[in-house]
């Protein structure tokens, strides 16, 4: 009996979990904020992947607004001996016109913890305690947990144009793969 109920409660908090981060990758919270965080994805030799143009372009947008005076893009070289996520965001977001000073870059993540952690640190010595968050839709929920646990206030904008969130199959298994990233997170794998 007590395996049973500890299955059912499982499967309930799964479901809630699940539930849970496709609600937030539908909801934009866009609103004046501190600085704007574009998460990164994959680039190819200097060009943005589809999923990183999609986020590059919807932060384009809530510049459009006037929403923040700093955007920070983020990501690492995932292996690439020329380039980083962080540094092509950066140079696309200067080709589509906007100023170089305004533009703040992380280059050294590899991971969604490492970026927050990075982005957290140069929030507070701007004195800054929000941030608007840009990334895919499936990603925001937890991204939003990290910022919270550190201090920062984040408010979710998901790319609307996204490659994945536009296909279903993919929508579904990368929000799989979140609940599974989110549960290790919450049990203190910092992923």
């Amino acid at each position: 009996m007590l395996l049973i109920l500890a299955s059912l409660g499982g499967a309930w908090f799964e479901r809630s979990l699940y539930s849970a981060i496709r609600r937030q990758a539908q909801q934009d919270e866009a609103r004046p904020a501190g600085a704007i965080v574009i998460f990164g994805a994959a680039e190819y030799n200097g060009a943005p992947s589809p999923v990183l143009k999609a986020r590059l372009d919807q932060a384009l947008q809530l510049d459009d607004r006037d929403l923040a005076p700093v955007i920070i893009t983020t990501g690492g070289s995932g292996g690439d001996l020329h380039f980083t996520e962080g540094g092509v965001a950066r140079d696309y977001l200067i080709q589509q016109g906007v100023a170089e000073a305004k533009i703040l870059s992380e280059t050294r993540s590899d991971t969604t913890w490492d970026s927050v952690r990075a982005v957290t640190q140069i929030l507070q010595q701007r004195r800054l305690s929000t941030c608007i968050v840009v990334s895919d839709g499936f990603h925001l929920y937890r991204i939003k947990l990290m910022f919270r646990s550190l201090g920062i206030t984040a408010y979710a904008s998901p790319a609307a144009d996204s490659p994945i969130e536009e296909d279903s199959t993919l929508r579904t298994l990368y929000s799989l793969r979140e609940m599974a990233l989110t549960t290790l997170w919450r049990l203190g794998v910092k992923v």
